[in-house]
C-alpha cells in the first residue's frame, strides 16, 4: 500500500525513462539535471514480478532494481501527475506488444521452412503443350488480305478505266448507274468520273446542199 509509504519525504527524487534492448525493457532511475544513473530495473516479463501496481493507487508501483553484480532490492516509486503513471504503463506494454509479434513472427518463418516445399520444375522427358489456334494474325503476314477502302457513303467504287483512243469515232456507252443502298444518298460528286469529250458532229448535209444540180 502507497499510504504506508513516506509520501511526504521521498528518499529520492529525479526522472524516470525507460529504453529497450533487445526483448528486455529498462527502467532507469536518472537525475533530473544531469543524467547520472540512480538505479535501474530490468524487465522480462510485463506483467510480471520485475514491475507490480499497489492496491490503493494508479501512481505509485513496485519495481526491482538490479545493480549488474546479483544483488537485487525492490522499492516503491510513485508519480505525481497521473498521465505520467499512464505512460509508464502504456510504454512497458507496447514493448512487449512488439516483443510477442516478433516471437510470432519467427515461429511462423520457421515453420515454412519446414514445411514441405512445392516443386514446379518440368521432370524428364515432360513437355508442356500450348494451344494457339485463336492467336490473331499479325497485320502484313502471309495469307492475310487487306480489305479494300471503301468510298464515301460505304460504297465501294472501281477505279476508272484506262483512257484509249476510238479508232471509229464512236462514243462510248456510259456507265450504268449503281444501285442505290438504303439509307445512302447517290451524289454528283460519288460519280464524278471523267467523260470522254465528243467530237462535234459533222454537218452530214454541208456536202449535199453545195453540190451543184
Amino acid at each position: 500500500r502507497a499510504a504506508e509509504w513516506q509520501l511526504d519525504q521521498p528518499a529520492w527524487s529525479g526522472r524516470l525513462r525507460i529504453t529497450a534492448k533487445g526483448s528486455t525493457a529498462f527502467i532507469k532511475l536518472e537525475d533530473k539535471t544531469s543524467g547520472e544513473l540512480f538505479a535501474q530495473a530490468p524487465v522480462e516479463q510485463f506483467p510480471g514480478i520485475a514491475v507490480e501496481s499497489v492496491t490503493d493507487s494508479s501512481r505509485y508501483f513496485v519495481i526491482r532494481i538490479e545493480d549488474g553484480n546479483g544483488r537485487r532490492a525492490f522499492i516503491g516509486v510513485g508519480f505525481v501527475d497521473r498521465g505520467d503513471a499512464f505512460d509508464f504503463n502504456v510504454a512497458l506494454q507496447d514493448h512487449f506488444k512488439w516483443v510477442r509479434q516478433q516471437s510470432e513472427l519467427a515461429r511462423q518463418a520457421q515453420d515454412l521452412e519446414q514445411g514441405p516445399k512445392l516443386d514446379l520444375g518440368f521432370k524428364e522427358g515432360q513437355t508442356i503443350r500450348l494451344n494457339i489456334a485463336n492467336m490473331k494474325k499479325k497485320e502484313g503476314a502471309p495469307g492475310n488480305t487487306r480489305p479494300r477502302p471503301a468510298g464515301p457513303g460505304g460504297l465501294s467504287l472501281l477505279p476508272p478505266p484506262p483512257g484509249g483512243k476510238s479508232g471509229c469515232g464512236e462514243r462510248p456507252a456510259p456507265l450504268p448507274t449503281p444501285a442505290q443502298l438504303p439509307g445512302t444518298p447517290i451524289t454528283d460528286s460519288l460519280l464524278s468520273w471523267p467523260q470522254p469529250t465528243a467530237a462535234p458532229a459533222a454537218d452530214a448535209w454541208g456536202d449535199f446542199a453545195k453540190a451543184s444540180g
